[in-house]
This record gives C-alpha cells, structure tokens and sequence, in this order.
C-alpha cells in the first residue's frame, strides 16, 4: 500500500508537527543569518522565533478546526500575526541623526518571515520553501541591483553641514554655479549645538560627475564641515 507523505505532512500528527517546526527554524535561520551578518537589528534568533512563532499559530488553527472539530476560521490567528508583527516590525526602524532612515528592510524582512512561518504552519510547504529562496534573493541580490539603480538616478539626497548660518546662502550659490538644480531644501539645528547648520538638499545629478565626485567637490568648500550622501 502506498503511502502518501505528503499527504500525511499536510496533516495534523506528531511528525507533521516536527517538521514544520524544523522546517521554521532553518528557513528562519536563513534569512535571520543573512540579517545578523550585516549587523541588523533583528537578527538570527529574531527571525527564528518570528518564523516558528507564527507557524505555531497556523497549527494550532488547524488544530483547533481538524482535531477539536471547533466551528471557527482557522485563518483569524494568521491575521493577528500578521497584524502584529507591524510593532516588532517597526522597533527596527530608525531615523539617524542625519535623518536618514535605516531598518526599512528588516522590518519587512520580519513581515515576510512571518508570512512564511504561516505558510510553513498550514502545511504549505512549497510556498514556504520557493518564499525562503525569493526572499533571500532579494536581500542579497536584489542590493546590488538598488545600488546601481541610486546610482543612475537623476535626484540624489546630500546631508550638509555648515560652519555658520551663513554658510547656507554660500551653499545654495555654490550648487547653482555647478548646475545643481535644487528640488528640495531644509534645514536643521546642529546636534552637536554648536553654531553648525544641518542642511537636508535633493539636487539633480550634474550627469558628466558621479555622486561621490559631487560629494566630494561640496566636501572641498571652505564653509562645510561634513557632508554625505543618503
């Protein structure tokens, strides 16, 4: 008599139990890994747990419907997880002092990782698995690929900061006479408190430079202390 393995895993038992459980915490571990590497927040025990954690939750709905025999809808538990998840989610984002904002992919990293736990939690596993590799794919391949898009943008966003506040007019004449077309400006209060102005400036890329070379000749002006590119 045949016996039908997948059958039996998409089932409630003792060992579809473990291998969900098993097949959370490697697929977590994956994407946790690639995380923990590039010193993220939320790392390889983070994502580990977000992963079994909502797996847990999808079997115990269908524990509750298959076993218990209970009239209910065995996805209500998967949505809380994915509502919640919003909060730990967000505690991976941040805003540095040069307002620039950090933890937007791990954050939806985190989001993902539960979606996959649930998926894993249901039984699906082929989802989870092809959901495991296309995530990480995008975390790593998909970087490079970020980066050489930034790098062809016609708009690039520079933090400057100059010594006085009347370094800003010198700034905005500077970036005219270099054919930087400002689209954006703002200014903020020094964090070190001292007579230093914070400057926030989209500009449109002069196209015969590239952006560390723009960086570079505004890092040359007598007037400014520090500048970057976010």
């Amino acid at each position: 008599m045949r016996i039908d393995i997948i059958g039996n895993l998409r089932d409630i038992n003792y060992l579809s139990i473990m291998v969900r459980m098993l097949l959370a915490l490697l697929c977590g571990g994956i994407i946790g890994y690639d995380r923990e590497k590039k010193g993220r927040p939320a790392g390889f025990r983070t994502h580990i747990l977000v992963c079994i954690g909502s797996s847990l939750a999808m079997i115990t709905s269908q524990f509750i419907v298959s076993i218990l025999g209970m009239d209910t809808d065995p996805t209500r538990m998967g949505s809380q997880v994915i509502s919640g998840i919003g909060f730990l989610g967000a505690g991976t984002i941040l805003t540095t002092s040069k307002q620039h904002v950090k933890g937007l992919t791990t954050a939806a990293g985190l989001w993902a990782c539960a979606s996959m736990g649930l998926a894993i939690g249901i039984g699906f596993y082929e989802g989870a698995i092809l959901g495991c590799i296309f995530i990480l794919a995008s975390m790593k391949i998909m970087q490079g690929f970020e980066v050489l898009l930034l790098s062809k943008s016609d708009v690039i966003e520079i933090y400057i900061e100059v010594t006085c506040v009347e370094g800003i007019g010198e700034m905005i004449g500077f970036m005219k006479e270099n054919q930087m077309s400002i689209m954006h400006f703002e200014t903020v209060s020094s964090k070190e408190g001292n007579s230093s102005v914070g400057l926030f400036v989209s500009v449109t890329k002069i196209k015969e430079k590239s952006i560390e070379e723009i960086v570079e000749s505004i890092k040359d002006h007598e007037l400014v202390a520090t500048v970057y590119h976010i």
